[in-house]
């Protein structure tokens, strides 16, 4: 089925999109994989192009698209590349600049946005605890005031981009009577005292990225560095989870449908008892299946895009997004490996690497467990 979301103005920027990546992110794959990191020269030529910046209006060095389907064509160009660098970019980009634009102080725009717009300064966002993972209400870190400014205590874990992030944005608790009504967002910078990070987590897949700990020991903040209004931080972020959740979508589905196409590629040319593998009617059945529920998926999600570029996209919706392409891409993948036999359990092959890098979306922005909570309320449940 056709895609009918983009103008050419869109497939423009798509062109341009690939041609960073096989620019910049191809030839150095296999460094950020060894380095577990994307270097800052990546980050800065990504700044460059724009790739940055769509949320983050011209007057603080953004592009100001204020139009969705952009950002969406970014995370299915850099997904169809790998999921890590992919999930980097939509952290810095996607996810964490909405709150400056939106919540911030002019000040803070000012002294904060040109810099992620250039990928001069990296920002990660800081919700999830050891203690506590999709229960965002229940945070431990604290923020107690002192004069003019905040003393910060606590952690944060499987934080992306929190090893070489400039800037984070940490839900802290500001009132432990009030739960959820007692969370403020502040933003901390790199080099303040009191603020550091463990080592970059060993983790199954996605090693590009280098995801961390974060530690705030007696971190003090001034008021200036306080994101929005005093205990509305669990509201501001269940306002924006929405968009981080449709972008998980976008990648997943990019991602899977990305290697899926090479895998039928792959069965077309492997031969085994003298005829392609992927003549075999099993195989034929099972590659109609995988290309039936990718395009099913892209219908949908792309329903999910044209809503979010209108402001029209429901959390509830966006739930449904992120699980069921979550759900969708590891189911696909799994197959893929199947039908690389041998050879899709080898590092080697893109296949192997995608497989794992796909098992933490049923985690991440939410578990799909979660999404089926928030679905199963909408219902009455």
């Amino acid at each position: 089925m056709p895609r009918n979301i983009y103008d050419e103005d869109h497939e423009a920027f798509r062109a341009s999109v690939r041609e960073f990546v096989e620019r910049t992110l191809r030839p150095r794959a296999e460094e950020m994989i060894a380095e577990k990191t994307i270097s800052r020269d990546i980050w800065l030529d990504a700044g460059k192009q724009g790739l940055l910046s769509l949320d983050i209006p011209e007057e603080y060095g953004g592009a100001g698209a204020d139009d969705y389907r952009f950002n969406a064509v970014v995370a299915e160009e850099i997904s169809a590349f790998n999921a890590a660098t992919a999930s980097c970019f939509g952290i810095h980009s996607d996810v964490c600049p909405p709150y400056i634009v939106d919540l911030g102080t002019e000040e803070q725009k000012q002294r904060w946005l040109p810099g992620i717009a250039s990928g001069e300064k990296i920002i990660a966002i800081g919700m999830t605890e050891p203690s506590g993972g999709s229960d965002l209400a229940a945070l431990k870190t604290t923020a107690v005031k002192d004069g003019d400014e905040w003393v910060i205590n606590g952690s944060k874990t499987f934080i992306t981009n929190g090893y070489q992030a400039d800037l984070v944005i940490v839900a802290t608790r500001t009132d432990p009577t009030k739960g959820a009504k007692g969370i403020t967002l502040f933003v901390v910078e790199d080099g303040m005292p009191g603020f550091t990070r463990g080592r970059k987590l060993d983790k199954v897949g996605q090693e590009e990225s280098d995801t961390a700990e974060l530690f705030f020991e007696n971190v003090r903040v001034s008021d200036e560095n306080r994101l929005g209004p005093e205990g509305m931080g669990f509201i501001s972020m269940m306002q924006r989870l929405p968009q981080e959740r449709v972008g998980a979508a976008v990648s997943n589905t990019a991602h899977a449908a990305q290697i899926l196409t090479e895998t039928i590629e792959y069965t077309k040319e492997r031969k085994a008892f003298g005829q392609p593998i992927g003549t075999f009617q099993h195989n034929k059945f099972k590659i109609a299946e995988l290309v039936t529920k990718i395009e099913v998926t892209q219908a949908y999600v792309d329903d999910c895009i044209a809503a979010h570029a209108k402001g029209e996209l429901t959390p509830v919706d966006a739930a449904k997004a992120k699980w069921w392409s979550a759900q969708v891409q590891n189911d696909v993948l799994d197959e893929c490996v199947q039908l690389y036999g041998g050879y899709g359990f080898m590092n080697e092959y893109r296949v192997a690497r995608a497989w794992r890098d796909a098992r933490v979306t049923k985690i991440w922005a939410g578990s799909n467990e979660i999404m089926k909570e928030l679905i199963g309320r909408d219902l009455g449940l």
